[in-house]
């Protein structure tokens, strides 16, 4: 692979045109989700006069594809070309989003419509959001994976921090139901823009076991493969742990944080809205700086030190006095949404710079379905807590269990990492990708440039104070710690 044609070492991913085009891709789709995240429920709210019990269904439509859907997706992502997938995905999203605009202008629309395009809408973003991590390493040269996957972090923080307020314009002009064609038109310039992609995908090969003989096939083999993977890999099993242990204690907080910083805190919608724009800086900080820490102390030191402060950070939120909680909550905003990125995008690209290319769906897939799985869980704790104590309570326990959920990572190889080399040693992730030695050594010039436009969903995978996942990815990250 040449420099012109996979953005490797010697040459910047801004002069990679198809690496653009995925990266607009992204951006477009990124601001255009900002308008369906806002508007989805104040059409229920506000147009169709739904109950709080189905605004919160809906809210769940659109969280159960990723249980659903999220392992198979990746047995079938591993077994076809991963551009077309994007592609469908993008178009059927755009579809199933303009059918609420045109019920509503034709009187027909109900909260049974809506339950129905989020959860289909979440089904197609599980493929989309798998693929999409898994296509990565196919379209640049791994040892600028971390430089691509800061870019693209920067793009979704940006579209996170600014997109609220330009969808909050567009359903003011627009009103709800309408506004949610931007999203879908959105949706189309995204898949626009990657058929425009010029670079070939390889046809996916079939595995074949030791000895020669067929790796054995089916969905549940498949499926059991991905997951095997991941388990027998220290590092990869490090961060699976950690992933679930920081969702499930930052659920039990961020599921009752504005209840919390209402009641207990006196905060009022305005406030709340202040303190979480101010405090997603610290997303598109953490998305600048990711690289350049990671060169500074070691790729492992990065991930396990990134969690750990995050997990400190939400100490803040218990220790906010009534009296002047602000400075605690903006404090913790922007050192846990600096700290997940960094999480983030180092974790992410190790992964995808280590994993075999028939196993990228699978594993991607894997990781994904471990970092949603705990989160119900963690909201469930939370109620329970604060019904069996207090609210105060429940949130310290939270806060608690945030802070120690480093000792995974910290216990484990992964926090002497230096490198991607080195993990190849101990784990066989390069060897067995068939790749070369990596550095996933990105410049600090490229992961620093500005940033015109900016990606869609991924955490790897929407972090907000309320809940970044960790993950992902595009968007369930600490959602998917990825």
């Amino acid at each position: 692979m040449t420099g012109d044609a996979t953005g490797t070492a010697s040459g910047s991913l801004l002069r990679h045109p198809d690496f653009l085009r995925f990266w607009t891709a992204q951006t477009v789709s990124q601001f255009g989700s900002q308008v369906s995240i806002l508007a989805l429920p104040l059409v229920a709210i506000s147009f169709l006069d739904s109950s709080p019990a189905e605004v919160a269904l809906l809210s769940t439509m659109e969280f159960l594809p990723f249980l659903f859907f999220a392992l198979p997706a990746g047995v079938w992502i591993d077994r076809l070309r991963r551009r077309p997938i994007l592609i469908g995905a993008d178009v059927a999203r755009a579809l199933l989003l303009a059918t609420i605009p045109a019920a509503w202008v034709a009187g027909v629309l109900t909260i049974w419509q809506l339950y129905a395009v989020a959860f289909l809408v979440g089904a197609f973003t599980v493929f989309f959001d798998v693929a999409y991590q898994a296509y990565l390493p196919s379209l640049v040269a791994r040892e600028r994976i971390l430089d691509g996957n800061g870019k693209l972090e920067t793009s979704r923080s940006v579209a996170q921090t600014a997109g609220p307020a330009i969808a909050g314009w567009l359903i003011g002009v627009l009103t709800a139901p309408i506004a949610v064609i931007a999203n879908s038109a959105s949706f189309v310039a995204s898949g626009l823009a990657l058929v425009a992609i010029r670079r070939p995908e390889p046809a996916p090969t079939a595995h074949v076991a030791a000895g020669g003989a067929a790796a054995p096939s089916g969905l549940r083999h498949e499926i059991a493969a991905g997951v095997r993977y991941v388990a027998a890999n220290p590092h990869l099993r490090a961060i699976a742990i950690t992933m679930s242990w920081t969702n499930f204690f930052g659920q039990v907080v961020f599921s009752l944080f504005f209840v919390y910083a209402v009641r207990e805190l006196g905060l009022d919608a305005g406030s709340l809205g202040l303190i979480l724009g101010i405090s997603n800086i610290g997303l598109i900080l953490g998305a600048l700086t990711a690289s350049r820490v990671a060169r500074s102390i070691g790729l492992g030191p990065a991930i396990v030190l990134s969690i750990f402060v995050a997990g400190s950070a939400t100490i803040l939120i218990p220790l906010a006095p009534p009296s002047a909680p602000a400075p605690f909550l903006v404090a913790q905003g922007l050192i846990f949404g600096w700290a997940v990125l960094i999480f983030n995008v180092n974790q992410v690209s190790y992964r995808q710079a280590i994993t075999p290319e028939h196993l990228q769906g699978r594993m991607n897939a894997t990781m994904k379905f471990t970092a949603v799985l705990m989160m119900p869980a963690g909201s469930i704790a939370g109620g329970l807590l604060a019904t069996a104590f207090d609210l105060h309570t429940a949130i310290w326990v939270g806060s608690i269990g945030a802070l120690l959920s480093f000792l995974p990572a910290f216990l484990s190889p992964l926090r002497s990492l230096r490198g991607i080399e080195e993990a190849a040693a101990a784990a066989g992730g390069p060897a067995a990708a068939g790749a070369g030695p990596i550095a996933l050594e990105a410049r600090a010039a490229d992961v620093a440039t500005p940033v015109e436009a900016a990606p869609a969903g991924l955490p790897l995978e929407g972090v907000t104070l309320r809940s970044p996942r960790v993950d992902p990815g595009p968007e369930p990250v600490l959602g998917e710690l990825d």
